[in-house]
């Protein structure tokens, strides 16, 4: 066995069945993708366009691909039709353009708003009232489907600060759920999390993550 294939099938052991795993294979050859493949792996996350769009046509057609990196609008066409959720839509202006290409290509995008919860300055993402009034006129992207929300914790080792950050994000999800009424535009089953990575995801799945992204741990440091 693989030390790739192991992991996969210890952290299958290790999370809750509720829990959905994205192997993050970005600057991971396919090669790294189908030793998780053959190990039951299917959803797996890029954050490049083009390592996406490549990867896609050479693997699989079964693996569900997610969108974890921050995304140009003009880079829509290679992530669009083989992505099955962005999960970090950071702006207006990108959510904007998501619908527009939905809407030309009759297609409903499933996305996740990354919202900025880290004291990094440098990392992306919409604040919590940002995230309330795209919430609010949900009803004007009628080919965009928002399923929840995303976040990044500030990379530390300090535990307090890491469920600090998390904590923004399931109290604006929860805010959101309360309160739906106020949010029509919204999916009945909005409320997805995805937050979690290699160094914080047993956290994240004991604050309630739905989705956690874990590379690292899975495929080793970076290939390329």
């Amino acid at each position: 066995m693989t030390d790739i294939a192991h992991a996969i099938i210890e952290l299958e052991k290790e999370l809750p069945s509720n829990v959905k795993l994205v192997a993050v294979s970005k600057f991971h050859p396919a090669e790294a993708v189908m030793e998780a493949y053959r190990a039951g792996q299917r959803v797996f996350g890029e954050s490049r366009p083009q390592e996406l769009a490549a990867k896609a046509a050479c693997l699989p057609d079964d693996i569900i691909w997610h969108f974890i990196g921050h995304l140009q609008t003009n880079k829509l066409k290679l992530v669009l039709p083989v992505a099955s959720m962005v999960e970090s839509v950071d702006s207006l202006h990108l959510l904007s353009a998501i619908e527009k290409w939905g809407n030309e290509n009759g297609r409903t995008v499933d996305v996740l708003l990354e919202m900025h919860i880290a004291s990094e300055s440098t990392k992306q993402g919409f604040s919590g009232d940002e995230i309330l009034s795209v919430a609010e006129n949900a009803a004007a992207f009628g080919h965009v489907r928002i399923r929840g929300l995303m976040g990044m914790a500030t990379y530390t080792d300090d535990e307090f600060i890491i469920r600090k950050d998390f904590a923004k994000l399931v109290a604006l999800r929860d805010e959101i759920r309360e309160n739906k009424d106020s949010y029509p535009g919204l999916p009945e089953d909005f409320g997805i999390l995805s937050f979690g990575m290699t160094h914080d995801f047993r956290i994240a799945v004991e604050m309630g993550a739905d989705i956690v992204r874990i590379g690292t741990l899975i495929f080793g440091e970076r290939t390329y």
